[in-house]
């Protein structure tokens, strides 16, 4: 199967094929006589695979060791329980600040007349935020 098709049966793009197989994440495709990539089902698998992980916020890094823990019969289920306990913590870190950021942004939206006037509460708090600040974006 040619990068084209392995990009349509997995949903990933081919530059993004070409970057995992340039990471190592995949084993190297072979090449047909015209230089054409040619990707086997294993490699499709492990793709499919990695997108998934992807797909539920892990890193590259995470996704890799998944993949390895998968294919690794001494593996324990506490180590992988483990790796998706702490993602799900991660992802509830990240819903919280953006129900923060929500909430402040209605916030000054209500405060905002959204009339022919000028005056902007909400660009007011970007700019008092920003006086404010110390010239770092937070994380």
């Amino acid at each position: 199967m040619n990068i084209s098709q392995a990009a349509q049966a997995t949903g990933l793009s081919s530059k993004t094929i070409r970057f995992y197989e340039q990471q190592g994440v995949i084993p190297a495709a072979s090449r047909a006589a015209n230089g054409y990539r040619y990707y086997d089902e294993q490699q499709l698998k492990i793709l499919r695979f990695i997108k998934r992980a992807r797909d539920m916020g892990f890193s590259l890094e995470e996704s890799r060791e998944l993949l390895e823990l998968s294919q690794n019969p001494q593996r324990t289920s506490a180590s992988v329980k483990q790796k998706a306990e702490q993602q799900i913590q991660r992802i509830d870190a990240q819903i919280e600040a953006l129900q923060q950021m929500r909430a402040m942004l209605i916030e000054v939206t209500v405060q905002c007349r959204g009339d022919e006037q000028a005056e902007c509460p909400i660009l007011d708090q970007l700019n008092g935020i920003c006086a404010g600040s110390s010239g770092t974006e937070p994380e």
